[in-house]
């Protein structure tokens, strides 16, 4: 019985770390009610970084800071979030969210591809008809009515390279895992890099601009921290047991989740046809997806 579901096990975490990452944006959003976004992002990877600090006499073992791949792992945490997140805020800011939130729901397809170039899994048609689904799905959720166009098209290749570089992170944890696989320590080595490049990032460009943070605030931000920090690792698990071209695709599908949870859970927006066709198409695709994992 245990042999018979363990082939599905890096779909069931693939799509429990999209739901807990749909969780985490939830939670983020209710956060930036009272504080703005970049201490949002500041506190949240703080928080996650502390939290696995302080689990790690548990799961470290000093072998582990010895390993051939640290490096591998510390250039995680310089993609994510120091270029992706630059480039994909440079992308809303230049195209609107619109455009943006659209062209980097191809995140799945580089996923994928990097999934066969550089770990050589081997696509099939299930998981290309599936992950095309849920490109298309994440695409109709992030489409609005734009208006006329008065950006240079180069800014195109903003969210575009935003996708490639969160694609590359999760590739490179992968061929990490397969090294050394433990999913607490490739997040620890990730986080631990990118905190202190968020806070001179903040430093930079606060400067002398207060920041508004409340106690409301400092508890929405810890929540998100927490889950944002089991999302990583479940993910990292999923990669860890997991091929790249399967667990990809799914996580992706976390905006749906996201609306969905806004809906039945935080009682933000009703249902409406886009999420409905999302909906249709999601499921089948991860279907599709899990058949051949």
């Amino acid at each position: 019985m245990i042999s018979n579901f363990e082939p599905l096990l890096p779909v069931v975490l693939a799509l429990l770390a999209a739901v807990l990452f749909a969780f985490g944006n939830q939670c983020s959003r209710v956060a930036m009610r009272y504080t703005d976004s970049q201490t949002a992002t500041l506190f949240q990877i703080g928080v996650s970084t502390a939290l696995y600090w302080l689990i790690s006499p548990f799961y470290l073992e000093i072998s582990f800071w010895s390993s051939p791949v640290l490096p591998l792992l510390a250039a995680i945490g310089l993609m994510r979030p120091l270029i992706s997140a630059n480039l994909g805020m440079a992308g809303t800011r230049i195209l609107g969210p619109t455009i943006s939130s659209t062209l980097a729901s191809t995140a799945p397809l580089f996923g994928v591809a990097l999934g066969v170039v550089l770990l050589a899994e081997t696509l099939s048609w299930e998981i290309a008809l599936g992950t095309a689904g849920i490109v298309f799905a994440v695409a109709i959720l992030s489409w609005r009515r734009a208006s006329s166009r008065t950006w240079p098209l180069i800014a195109l290749f903003l969210p575009v390279g935003a996708a490639m570089i969160r694609s590359l992170a999760h590739a490179l944890a992968k061929i990490g895992l397969e090294v050394l696989p433990s999913p607490f320590f490739v997040a620890l080595v990730a986080y631990t890099v990118s905190f202190p490049i968020a806070l001179a990032n903040d430093i930079r460009i606060r400067r002398n601009k207060p920041r508004r943070l409340s106690i409301a605030s400092l508890k929405w931000l810890i929540i998100t921290g927490l889950i944002y920090a089991v999302s990583v690792l479940v993910m990292n698990t999923a990669l860890m047991s997991g091929r790249l071209i399967v667990v990809s695709p799914i996580v992706a599908c976390s905006p749906l989740f996201t609306l969905l949870l806004g809906r039945f859970v935080f009682r933000e927006k009703s249902l409406n046809r886009k999420v409905t066709i999302a909906v249709l198409l999601v499921v089948p695709s991860v279907i599709l997806i899990g058949l051949r994992s």
